[in-house]
């Protein structure tokens, strides 16, 4: 579904990424992990086109993409969340949502005149349709809540659900779960495997271990902009080069276990 190609990054004379290639395959969860500063929200912002790399190729379902803007990969089925929370606070749930499926809707200057008498058919539509993400994600209790009085847990699944309203094909995570509980992690967890079967396929940039090393079907590993691992959990746990990243090279055989059952 989405292959990166020799991806190179360069902020003047600041390499984020350099030379980074890896692939998603449909219905996988991929997980893209590193310690802080490896270059994981950069690679996120390119392959949904909030900028172009400066060397390299995005190919998503055969198509080259490295060099649209955003609003022109977004209908082709990608969609995504930020790091730091994108919600529009002062409108409501199901609004937040409801933009989500901006590119669904078509208003002509009689559609807009009609909005004047009421909802139209389509948009009564669109709303009922937010309405059933919303029970997806189960946030229709709150439907019409001004997002600005939610809690971070609930943000971030609003965030979730509005992403997940454009009906994605790959969908990206950009620390999802940052900020969450214990408790609201697991259930992160489960909605994001619940997302994957019902036909998405998810890229997920992630810190907290335990989720990924939980729901992801491979990881791959950045370190200061290079790439330096690729596999299953199972052997990035056991991966020395990874295990080094994390916590540097001065390091014992017995602290390196530790790491890796962290990872």
């Amino acid at each position: 579904m989405l292959q990166v190609e020799s991806i190179t990054k360069r902020f003047g004379g600041v390499v984020a990424n350099s030379d980074v290639t890896f692939s998603v395959q449909e219905g996988q969860i991929v997980g893209l992990i590193g310690p802080n500063g490896a270059g994981k929200s950069t690679m996120f912002n390119m392959i949904s086109s909030v900028f172009p790399p400066t060397e390299g190729t995005i190919t998503f379902k055969g198509q080259r993409i490295e060099k649209l803007p955003s609003f022109q990969v977004a209908p082709l089925g990608i969609s995504r969340t930020f790091q730091n929370l994108q919600v529009f606070k002062n409108m409501t749930v199901i609004e937040n949502v409801m933009v989500g499926q901006h590119m669904k809707t078509k208003t002509d200057l009689l559609g807009m005149a009609s909005m004047l008498l009421g909802l139209t058919k389509r948009e009564r539509k669109v709303y009922d349709e937010a309405m059933s993400y919303l029970e997806f994600f189960g946030l229709e209790d709150l439907y019409d809540q001004k997002a600005a009085s939610l809690s971070l847990g609930k943000l971030r699944l609003l965030e979730f659900a509005r992403a997940f309203a454009t009906e994605p094909k790959l969908l990206l995570l950009d620390e999802i779960a940052a900020g969450l509980n214990h408790k609201e992690t697991l259930e992160m967890s489960e909605l994001i495997k619940k997302v994957r079967d019902s036909g998405v396929t998810v890229l997920v940039v992630e810190h907290d271990m335990d989720l990924v090393m939980s729901i992801c079907d491979k990881l791959v590993v950045l370190d200061q902009g290079v790439k330096i691992a690729e596999g299953t959990p199972k052997e990035i746990q056991e991966n020395e080069a990874v295990i080094t990243a994390y916590l540097g090279a001065d390091i014992d055989e017995s602290e390196a276990e530790k790491v890796g059952e962290a990872i």
